[in-house]
């Protein structure tokens, strides 16, 4: 079992550093938040494995991967009908086609959806089709963006920006408790720095941060902290021993060829392979967070 730190700890080691972003980290009443999407729940005693393409291409190939992801293990698709992307002639995403592709695959196949939302004028259409709302990274400081999908009522997965600090990510966290939406699930996608040879850092030290001080899940991105298809299962391995509460992978049938984000890309056989070998460090993971809502209830009880 993961060392717990009680609420007088939190107090005195952390209040002071996220003294304004109050409401995100744990209390005497709120050791950890549990966000229901469908038949299960993200932060409680389940790990969840979120998966799938970067980007929604082709109904074969979002079809595939989600049969395929489903049968590893996953709960959760991602896809992206809209894509921010770092060149304006890059592939930014199919829109609307692609949300209807994602529709159907939930259909098919029962599996919840996670997407991006970009704007503020596609809140109603991207909440109509998903059942997370994911807040990019390049957007995790876009205040107003934030507020608006908290009123949209959907959960919220909210990455961490390329550059921002671990009090940078709970501010845009708290802008969204603010507009009175709780379901909050904070990633680690990795940062900036002046590491080269992988994509960006994986700072895996800040999930077991967040997992101390915020009551909030947190969730590991190894696709995007590493960059390269053969690093993420290391990298994977890494943010479940350091207490994430799930993990968003991208898979896609042929990477090859993917329109975007091939090069950090697992295929099915790969993501297949991973997900057996993690299974033991999941297995432990899993036996962590029982322990940790069981302590929680016996918290409750006490107050």
């Amino acid at each position: 079992m993961l060392p717990r730190i009680g609420v007088r700890g939190v107090r005195e080691s952390w209040h002071d550093r996220f003294a304004d972003t109050p409401d995100v980290l744990k209390s005497a009443w709120r050791q950890q938040t549990v966000v229901p999407v469908l038949d299960f729940e993200i932060g409680g005693s389940e790990f969840i494995n979120i998966a799938g393409p970067c980007s929604v291409e082709t109904e074969a190939q979002l079809l595939a991967t989600a049969h395929s992801v489903r049968r590893a293990g996953a709960r959760i698709l991602r896809g992206g009908a809209f894509k921010p992307r770092t060149s304006p002639y890059s592939f930014q995403g199919l829109g609307l086609d692609g949300l209807k592709l994602l529709g159907r695959a939930r259909r098919e196949t029962g599996l919840a959806i996670v997407t991006e939302v970009m704007s503020e004028t596609d809140m109603d259409l991207v909440a109509e089709y998903a059942d997370i709302l994911q807040i990019g990274s390049r957007n995790m400081e876009n205040d107003s963006l934030i507020a608006a999908a908290a009123r949209a009522g959907r959960p919220m997965l909210l990455k961490r920006g390329l550059v921002a600090t671990v009090a940078d990510l709970f501010r845009a966290a708290q802008i969204a408790l603010d507009n009175g939406n709780p379901k909050v699930i904070l990633c680690e996608r990795g940062i900036r720095t002046f590491e080269t040879a992988t994509r960006n850092t994986f700072d895996a030290a800040s999930i077991a941060l967040i997992k101390q001080v915020s009551h909030l899940p947190v969730i590991a991105d190894p696709s995007h902290a590493t960059g390269r298809r053969g690093l993420v299962p290391a990298a994977a391995r890494i943010g479940v021993a350091a207490g994430a509460d799930g993990l968003i992978v991208e898979v896609h049938p042929d990477p090859d060829t993917a329109w975007s984000d091939g090069d950090q890309s697992l295929n099915f056989e790969e993501y297949d392979a991973m997900m057996s070998s993690l299974a033991p460090w999941i297995a432990l993971r899993e036996e962590d967070m029982r322990a940790s809502v069981a302590g929680d209830l016996d918290a409750a009880e006490v107050a």
